[in-house]
């Protein structure tokens, strides 16, 4: 056993303890109230963006980190004497410890649980707030990015699988567009809470302050994670099936474990990890990191919609559209002003996924958002070869305003298709024993290939200007075309049910029934009851056409008959809750 896999056994929970109040949330708003919260998570995700974006511009940040003393006018004509790779460094020193600790986090998610996760998430990017915020220097400034990468990659990769595990089927797509609302008001805010620093307070407080707001949310999130529910797969998959129970009737179904709905989610979920047990290679719950190369399509799929939502050029944009505003002919305070612009329609974008992904599909918008996505780095690209080769005709028409125009139309696109779907695949795609390793490996690509843009946008574009665009333009078609011809559509289908789409997964036949709907549906044909008590029997068909049956058999012992017959008389009023006691007998007998 390797040091990791200790780790991991130690420190797996004991208790399950429930801190919010079941009574007063149940339901609806228990379920939009733990989103929300763990939305937070992406919010500081997209304010971190934001900063970055805005101290570009500002002559004291420049001044004090920098070390180069520059005017507006230098800022403004892209004079300013600084090395294209510093800015670069800023970006890179927070996405290379996110590759690693995204990775990481598949561990922690699997054996501390999604919200302790998160928490842990939430306090990196509380302290390197802090050390951001008081740094005198370039050298302390990057220390501190680099710890809000740790943070960083935890966050990216345990809230979307937190997200898509407490939904219900028809409504992850929803959750998903709430979670890209969030990180695209979080880039709204940090770029008028910029603009509103540098135009009131002091040199030195107009991007010190931002980072301040920064911890502050930071310590939200931190105290929400304490009152956030565990995710219910999470429970059941390691043997808190009672209270995986009662978290699924909470979220769903305002606490009542008798709901159809929630049997039929708890059955699919215990039936499910069953299968994969027997199927897998005998490793148990959770799976190890060789375990990717059984699901090669699911990890392709992943992996390239991060890397084209890269490529497609939102990082490159969102990091320098300050400067991008300002190369295109605004002053410093109308350049920060009209970011902030265009990130509150940027922060309009997830509103069509919120409404409709779920209706019409992941591919539909990944295809439609790509060919806007072109068309409006076609627009931003003229109008900055205008701006650049005739400068004389501002007079007759403003081509500032018009990047202004194309920057904002590009941003609502990308935030309508490619920033909420690609999150959403990864954390749907993969089976629950390997969601968490599945999702973290999407998510280190999405940082890899965040550093790729970061060192080579500003370079680019000092050498191409507007042409830059337009190579941005033909990969958005690139990733179109590939979406078409490569992706499935996984909407409106369990999460149990995905496996189906790949042609590696079980099942012919699944009967996704528990101990007590069993025994209900034998009472209905005059059946006995007691041997059928405690089995759950599914038929699963592996990659290679082989079936394998898999039978929990019933107890052997005359006490335990006796108490599950007692028990069967409410099988018609609470089958779930019934499902749960047996297996606690069950692990009562083996510990006996």
């Amino acid at each position: 056993m390797t040091l990791i896999s200790r780790f991991a056994q130690a420190a797996k929970p004991k208790v399950y303890t429930i801190r919010y109040p079941r009574k007063l949330l149940a339901g609806k708003p228990l379920l939009y109230l733990s989103s929300a919260s763990a939305s937070l998570g992406d919010a500081l995700l997209g304010y971190s963006q934001g900063l970055t974006a805005a101290f570009q511009v500002q002559p004291s940040f420049i001044r004090r980190i920098y070390g180069k003393h520059v005017t507006i006018k230098q800022i403004k004509d892209g004079t300013t004497g600084i090395h294209p790779l510093q800015p670069a460094i800023l970006i890179v020193c927070l996405a290379i410890p996110a590759i690693f600790a995204a990775l990481f986090s598949a561990y922690l998610s699997d054996s501390l649980g999604r919200r302790t996760t998160i928490r842990i998430g939430a306090l990196l990017y509380l302290i390197a707030s802090c050390i951001q915020m008081i740094a005198p220097d370039f050298a302390t400034l990057i220390a501190g990015r680099s710890i809000q990468g740790l943070g960083a990659g935890i966050l990216s990769t345990t809230v979307p699988i937190f997200q898509v595990e407490i939904a219900p089927v028809g409504a992850r797509g929803m959750l998903a567009g709430l979670e890209a609302l969030c990180m695209n008001v979080g880039y709204a805010a940090s770029a008028w809470v910029g603009y509103a620093f540098f135009v009131n307070a002091h040199a030195e407080h107009s991007w010190r302050g931002p980072l301040a707001v920064q911890a502050a949310v930071s310590l939200v999130l931190v105290i929400c994670s304490f009152l956030l529910p565990e995710s219910p797969r999470f429970l059941i998959q390691h043997g808190f099936k009672t209270e995986g129970l009662r978290t699924l009737a909470d979220l769903h179904a305002r606490g009542d474990v008798t709901d159809e709905g929630v049997n039929q989610t708890y059955c699919a979920i215990v039936v499910t990890l069953e299968m994969e047990r027997c199927a897998g290679d005998g490793t148990g719950a959770v799976a190890p990191w060789r375990a990717v190369r059984n699901y090669p399509r699911r990890t392709l799929i992943g992996t390239t919609s991060r890397m084209f939502a890269q490529f497609n050029g939102i990082n490159a944009i969102l990091h320098f559209l300050p400067e991008h505003l300002a190369q295109a002919g605004f002053d410093i305070p109308h350049a920060l002003f009209f970011t902030g612009c265009s990130a509150l329609v940027y922060s309009l974008g997830p509103l069509p996924a919120i409404l409709f992904i779920d209706k019409l599909g992941r591919r539909r918008f990944l295809i439609v958002g790509s060919i806007a996505l072109a068309c409006a780095l076609t627009l931003i690209g003229s109008l900055q070869l205008y701006v650049d080769h005739w400068p004389k005709m501002f007079a007759y028409f403003d081509g500032a305003r018009g990047v202004f125009i194309g920057m904002s139309l590009y941003l609502f696109f990308f935030g309508a298709t490619w920033g909420p779907v690609p999150w959403l695949l990864s954390a749907e795609l993969f089976p629950l024993r390997m969601r968490a390793k599945g999702m973290a490996l999407s998510t280190a690509s999405d940082w890899f290939f965040e550093c790729v843009v970061g060192l080579t946008s500003r370079p680019l574009f000092d050498a191409l200007n507007g042409a830059y665009y337009f190579l941005l333009a033909g990969a958005c078609v690139f990733s179109g075309l590939i979406v078409w011809r490569g992706y499935v559509e996984t909407s409106g289908k369990p999460l149990e049910a995905i496996a189906g789409m790949f042609g590696d997964a079980p099942p012919r036949k699944i009967e996704q029934e528990d101990a007590v709907l069993r025994v209900r549906r034998r009472r209905v044909q005059g059946r006995s009851t007691v041997s059928m008590t405690s089995q759950i029997t599914a038929v699963a068909s592996s990659t290679v056409g082989t079936s394998s049956q898999i039978t929990l058999q019933p107890p052997a012992d005359t006490a335990q008959v006796k108490r599950s017959m007692d028990v069967e008389k409410n099988a018609e009023a609470a089958p779930a809750a019934r499902a749960a006691q047996v297996d606690m007998e069950k692990d009562t007998n083996k510990a006996a």
